[in-house]
């Protein structure tokens, strides 16, 4: 069921896009799904969540006070970086597609020997991680202040008493060795690997008046707000207001939440949340012009979002942009001189990230564009709508021969593809002008006789390239809404379902149609009543 108000778009051959209210319900209708009368009727449901490997690596970044990414080297891919980027769920964090198996549970155990290694063997570092400096290898009233400060940290609470006995016999067993750092490379190694590190889980107290309510205490509350704007775990101080009982109170979060965002991992955190949203984490390009690019990419969203805290829609419509002269010369654009600076677009066909080679060369095949993915992610990504993926009789690869790619779209529109292809196809030949680099161009490639007019069509609307295309998207609203629901599952780790109707509703409404900025989208998610709440999954079979 679809969550965000939405209409339906087209039926064409049993091929819908859907953006809003699939249900069909009278938006004028108080009981209709989705108008909440107390705010704690309608709470999230929250399951266990494993961190993703970029998680888990932001996670043993701070804690072990390094920057080597161990889950990325060492850990198998994400279910989402298995199945590819080209898909309606963008993130890497779906608790509901997670899976463990032998593979997985050896992978932690490789990692934790690996980090706990690499932690000991420097020694800058491992004094970094103890709370004391040992008297000599027996000294174990600074082991135990160790497991009490180190564990507050990894299992993002403090450690209780029995958790601490269960500990303590790791120092007696690494002591036989006469080395204090042994018993510490033991304790590391069990840290990491146990699931109170590895797993979110928010267990949370049973509520008087609401069945299957449990309210967070302020350990979980860190604990979700730091994944939430930093992607790691509660820091000391995060953790220090959690023990105070500063986080229970909506207002309180609020203005943690301002102080969060001003940390230089929400900057992080925000690229690395569009860079999933926007398919631009893995780039088809060389090391130096994805670097290049990647940089385009968050310095403007750095200053939009950071720097000004302006309309957000100033991603998609900036008539500059941040290029070094490596960049420059691949876009036939000005150079800035000798240091990356913002430079006027000359081209009017460009307008904010929509332009950027790092958005233009995801979605497509091989090594060139493809309409119908760019279709898609408009569609998808950008609208929030669902296309439907071919029927399996279909092979998408074997492509007919034409001399054209603007031959090609034709063909596609023909039969009973043509449907979900007309959906797609005028939306992506609406960019075709601009290579997967990011490029402009009037012909195919290596096809001067191939001429790309670009004139592209969104649901009647006539568009040509990035610029036009962003400002249908913000004028319809469907980007406003659209934005609000991808950051919504991002937050939750899975899809929308029946409960968190209200709380998308709500942040839905207060944006669409007017301007407003990122930061306050995320200030109000944590601010939010329903964020101090986690409901219990009731559902059958789950």
């Amino acid at each position: 069921m679809r969550m965000l108000i939405l209409a339906i778009v087209a039926a064409l051959s049993g091929c819908q896009g859907v953006i809003g209210d699939a249900g069909g319900h009278d938006p004028d209708d108080p009981d209709r799904p989705g108008v909440t009368k107390n705010p704690l009727e309608e709470v999230p449901v929250s399951n266990a969540r494993r961190l993703s490997r970029d998680e888990l690596d932001h996670a043993l970044g701070t804690l072990l006070h390094t920057h080597r990414r161990f889950a990325t080297e060492l850990l198998p891919e994400d279910d989402q970086e298995r199945e590819g980027l080209f898909l309606h769920w963008p993130f890497d964090n779906r608790y509901t597609h997670q899976r463990s198996d032998k593979v997985l549970v050896q992978a932690y155990e490789s990692l934790a020997r690996e980090a706990a290694l690499d932690l000991v063997a420097d020694e800058e570092r491992r004094m970094a991680v103890l709370p004391c400096e040992p008297s000599g290898a027996d000294d174990a009233a600074c082991f135990e202040a160790f497991l009490r400060d180190f564990g507050r940290r990894a299992f993002r609470r403090p450690l209780g008493e029995d958790e601490v006995a269960r500990f303590m016999p790791l120092f007696a067993e690494a002591g036989a060795d006469g080395d204090f750092f042994a018993a510490v490379d033991l304790a590391v190694r069990v840290f990491v690997q146990s699931p109170d590190f590895l797993y979110r889980v928010e267990l949370g107290t049973p509520h008087e008046e609401h069945e299957g309510l449990r309210a967070l205490d302020g350990y979980e509350l860190a604990t979700r707000m730091a994944f939430f704007l930093w992607g790691r775990g509660p820091d000391d101080e995060l953790l220090d207001l959690a023990a105070d009982g500063a986080l229970e109170s909506p207002e309180m979060r609020r203005d943690v939440a301002h102080l969060m965002l001003d940390a230089p991992e929400a900057i992080d955190q925000v690229e690395r949340f569009h860079a999933q949203w926007l398919g631009f984490r893995q780039l088809p390009h060389s090391p130096e012009l994805t670097t290049s690019m990647r940089l385009e990419t968050r310095a403007l969203l750095e200053r939009t979002i950071f720097e000004l805290d302006a309309p957000y829609m100033d991603v998609f419509r900036a008539r500059d942009t941040f290029i070094d002269e490596r960049l420059a010369e691949h876009y036939g654009m000005p150079s800035p001189g000798a240091e990356a600076a913002f430079v006027d677009y000359e081209d009017a066909a460009r307008a904010g990230i929509l332009s950027h080679g790092s958005v233009l060369g995801a979605f497509n095949t091989g090594g060139d564009t493809s309409t119908t993915r760019r279709g898609v992610f408009v569609r998808e990504r950008l609208m929030c709508q669902e296309i439907p993926p071919p029927p399996p009789t279909v092979n998408v690869d074997d492509l007919p021969e034409t001399e054209c790619k603007s031959e090609l779209i034709e063909v596609h529109q023909q039969g009973a593809c043509g449907g979900c292809h007309r959906l797609m196809d005028p939306v992506g030949w609406g960019l075709e002008n601009f290579d997967l680099a990011g490029r402009y161009r009037e012909h195919d490639d290596g096809k001067p006789e191939c001429s790309i007019d670009g004139n592209g069509e969104l649901d009647g609307a006539p568009f040509r390239g990035p610029a036009e295309l962003s400002a249908l998207l913000i004028a319809s609203g469907d980007l406003d809404a659209c934005v609000v629901l991808q950051v919504m599952r991002f937050a939750l780790g899975r899809e929308e379902q029946p409960d968190d109707a209200g709380f998308i509703r709500e942040l839905t409404e207060a944006r669409v149609g007017r301007e407003w900025t990122f930061r306050e989208l995320l200030v109000d998610i944590v601010a939010n009543e329903r964020f101090g709440y986690v409901r219990e999954d009731m559902r059958d079979g789950e």
